[in-house]
C-alpha cells in the first residue's frame, strides 16, 4: 500500500511516498479501514514542518476517512462495507476531558492517516454523516469537532447568541455553520476583503477587517451595541486575545482553541477578570461528542466548506497550500 513518511527533523520536503505492505487481518475488537481521504490542520502543519518533534519515519495525519473491510472477533458497531472517519483522541470515549498531550493522537504520537489502509480498536472510528463524502467527513474529526465543543458542549450555545469567529481557517468556518444552524448570530473577522464576502454569503450578520481595523475588540463592542459578544472562537493565542478580551460580554465565553500567533505573551488578566468572562482552553473532543456533532449534522443537512482537494502524493503542495494562508475552509487529501 502507498504511505507518506515524515523523515526526521521535519519539514515538507522530508515528505516522502512509501510503498508498505498491507496490514493483515484485524485482531479482537479490531477494524481493518480502507482509507480514503484526510485533511489538513494546524497541527499537522506543526508536525510535518517540525514545529512538533515526532519519531523518523512518522506517518502523518490526525484526519482519517474511509469504508471498514474487516472486522475482528468481537467488533458488533461496524460491518464490512461501512463508512468510518477517524477520532483524534482513540482513547477518550466520552465524559469530560481525559488527555493533556498527543502521544496517542494519530500522525503525531502514533502513526496517522496518510495511507492507504489501516487496523485500528473500533473505538478509534465513528460513523460518517449520511451522505458525506469521504473528503467531508474527514474535515470533522479535528476542526469540526474542536468547534462543535467549543460552541456546543463547552459554550452552551443557544439561539439568540452571538459568536465571534477569527479568520477562515477550518475551524472557524465550522464555527461560523454551528453558530447559523443552532439560531445565532455571527461577527466574523479576516485580513482579505474577498474572503468578508464569503463569510457574509455563509451567513455572518457582520464582517470586520482586522488589518484595517486593528482594534476590532471595540469594533465588536460598537456591532453590540457595548454589550460584547456571548462566544468567541480564539484561535490566534497571544497576539488576538487581548483584542478578544475587548470584544467579549461580561459573564461570556472565550474558546482558546489555537496558537497562530505564538505560544507566549502578554494578557490583559485585570480586564479579563473586570469582563468575569470564562477563559477556557480545549483541544478537539471525545467520540461521543463526535457521535453527538454528526447527529447534528445530519437532522440539519449541514456539509463542510473545502477550498481544495489534493492527491496523496501531493501532501508537500498540499501543506505550501495551507502555508500560504490563502484557503477558505479545509484543504483535503483524497486518495
Amino acid at each position: 500500500m502507498q504511505a507518506i513518511q515524515l523523515k526526521a527533523p521535519g519539514g515538507l520536503d522530508n515528505l516522502t511516498v512509501v510503498d508498505q505492505a498491507a496490514p493483515g487481518e484485524p485482531g479482537a475488537g479490531q477494524i481493518r479501514v480502507r482509507l480514503h481521504a484526510s485533511s489538513l490542520n494546524f497541527h499537522d502543519y506543526a508536525v510535518v514542518a517540525g514545529m512538533i518533534p515526532t519519531e523518523d519515519g512518522r506517518i502523518p495525519m490526525s484526519d482519517g476517512a474511509g469504508v471498514v473491510e474487516a472486522v475482528g472477533e468481537g467488533v458488533t458497531e461496524f460491518a464490512v462495507g461501512d463508512p468510518v472517519v477517524s477520532t483524534f483522541f482513540p482513547g477518550w470515549l466520552e465524559g469530560p476531558a481525559r488527555v493533556g498531550d498527543f502521544t496517542t493522537t494519530p500522525g503525531d504520537g502514533v502513526d496517522g492517516y496518510a495511507r492507504e489502509q489501516v487496523i485500528a480498536p473500533a473505538q478509534a472510528f465513528t460513523y460518517q454523516p449520511a451522505g458525506y463524502s469521504h473528503a467531508e467527513s474527514a474535515t470533522l474529526t479535528t476542526a469540526g469537532l474542536t468547534a462543535w465543543r467549543a460552541l456546543v458542549v463547552d459554550g452552551g450555545l443557544k439561539a439568540g447568541d452571538t459568536v465571534l469567529v477569527l479568520g477562515t481557517g477550518g475551524v472557524s468556518i465550522f464555527a461560523l455553520q454551528f453558530a447559523k444552524m443552532m439560531g445565532a448570530r455571527v461577527i466574523a473577522t479576516s485580513s482579505s476583503n474577498e474572503k468578508l464576502t464569503r463569510l457574509r454569503e455563509l451567513g455572518a450578520e457582520h464582517t470586520i477587517n482586522y488589518k484595517e481595523t486593528p482594534e476590532w475588540g471595540k469594533a465588536v463592542q460598537a456591532l453590540t451595541e457595548g454589550e460584547g459578544v456571548d462566544h468567541v472562537i480564539e484561535v490566534g493565542g497571544p497576539g488576538t486575545l487581548p483584542q478578544s478580551i475587548d470584544a467579549v460580554k461580561i459573564g461570556g465565553h472565550i474558546a482558546l482553541i489555537g496558537v497562530l500567533t505564538g505560544r507566549e505573551g502578554e494578557i490583559p488578566t485585570a480586564k479579563l477578570m473586570a469582563k468575569q468572562a470564562t477563559l477556557k482552553g480545549l483541544i478537539v473532543g471525545s467520540r461521543r461528542d463526535q457521535i453527538e456533532m454528526t447527529r447534528a449534522l445530519e437532522a440539519t443537512g449541514t456539509r463542510p466548506i473545502i477550498d481544495r482537494e489534493f492527491a496523496l502524493s501531493e501532501i508537500a503542495d498540499a501543506f505550501r497550500h495551507q502555508e500560504a494562508g490563502k484557503h477558505f475552509g479545509k484543504i483535503c487529501l483524497t486518495f
